[in-house]
């Protein structure tokens, strides 16, 4: 008689997850998932958020992304290590890949580590990394939609960030609307407002990323 073996694909990533939680937790660094899609402006808020976070906490980043490094390359000009990981075409990144770039972060020089993810609203948000946090990012020019349409992405959220809120006037987005749909998909994450090009909003993201990381210096 056949006997049918069905096991959890996502078994191997979720072991090497927990490997690598424990790894960060060993080494008192909290790890912060960076979501969103294509263009949302994960790597600007980044840009915008590091100065104020380099001012007392030990940061490293690691980019993903589908092909070339321009990503990292902007991180790297804040002085900020960071490795880039390509994924050659895949929707996300897995805890495997992330567990090898590990190997070449000083993570025993850290406070914080971010992982920016691959810009795709879908699959990222189906793989732990092993990380502590998850903040979410979407922008205003994607639309009010996206939080009913996309619910797995913002239901395991700690912080939801609204970027580009510059261009209200210009799009249609009906913030109410968005938070009425996030308060159903997720109602004990913090919303935050930002502007990249004004700074609106940037001290209270580095303000809550900061009081998420555990400092080893001042353990």
């Amino acid at each position: 008689m056949k006997i049918e073996v069905l096991r959890n694909v996502l078994q191997k990533n979720e072991w090497a997850a927990e490997e690598n939680r424990a790894c960060f937790d060993e080494r008192g660094v909290t790890c912060v998932n960076l979501l969103g899609g294509a263009g949302c402006g994960k790597t600007s808020l980044l840009e915008a958020t590091l100065p104020t976070l380099k001012e007392n906490l030990r940061v490293a980043v690691l980019e993903g992304d589908l092909a070339t490094t321009r990503d990292a390359e902007r991180i790297a000009a804040l002085d900020v290590p960071v490795v880039q990981l390509l994924t050659d075409g895949g929707c996300h990144l897995n805890a495997t890949l992330v567990q090898q770039a590990l190997k070449q972060i000083p993570l025993d020089e850290l406070d914080l580590l971010v992982i920016e993810n691959v810009g795709n609203p879908i699959c990222p948000a189906n793989f732990d990394l092993g990380e502590h946090r998850r903040v979410v990012v979407l922008s205003v020019a994607e639309g009010d939609d996206k939080p009913a349409k996309y619910p797995l992405l913002f239901k395991d959220a700690d912080l939801i960030v609204l970027t580009k809120c510059d261009l209200l006037p210009y799009v249609k987005f009906d913030v109410e609307r968005a938070r009425a749909d996030l308060a159903r998909v997720n109602p004990r994450a913090e919303i935050v407002r930002t502007d990249t090009n004004t700074a609106t909003g940037i001290d209270r993201l580095a303000a809550w990323l900061s009081a998420t990381a555990r400092p080893q210096a001042s353990a």
